[in-house]
């Protein structure tokens, strides 16, 4: 374990899946959470759909906006009929806020913005699991 991690979250029996088309941006959120939560790198929904059967399903997805771009809001829903439960968090940078906003008016539950910090990301998944160290879900400039 890595000088910092809480041993408590470390062994909460969590599930995040990282689903996003860039594979740094995979590597980074997986490599930013893999100390203090199970954490899965997915290129894809449908490799998401594949891999969460059964006792796999994750509690958090972190779902990178290109999809949003390509398929639409309607993959929120998609992604919510798939796993029940789930909390959706649209990985985006400032670029793409208006996607990440229509994700979140479809049922998202908030966002992480790019450049991506490890207090960040971790901040914000301890929020969506209702675990310590919560911080504010959007920080979004088109939300001010």
């Amino acid at each position: 374990m890595q000088i910092g991690v809480e041993t408590a979250k470390a062994v909460d029996q969590r599930r995040v899946f990282v689903v996003d088309e860039d594979e740094i941006t995979r590597a980074a959120l997986q490599f930013m959470l893999h100390d203090e939560i199970e954490t899965h790198e997915l290129t894809s929904p449908e490799e998401a759909y594949a891999k969460g059967v059964d006792w796999l399903k994750p509690d958090v997805v972190l779902l990178g906006v290109s999809f949003l771009r390509s398929r639409g809001p309607g993959l929120i829903g998609e992604l919510i009929a798939k796993f029940p439960g789930v909390r959706i968090l649209v990985v985006t940078d400032r670029s793409n806020e208006a996607t990440a906003v229509d994700a979140m008016k479809a049922g998202a539950h908030g966002a992480v913005v790019k450049p991506l910090t490890l207090e960040g990301v971790r901040q914000k998944v301890d929020t969506i699991l209702g675990r310590g160290g919560a911080a504010p879900l959007i920080q979004l400039s088109v939300m001010k």
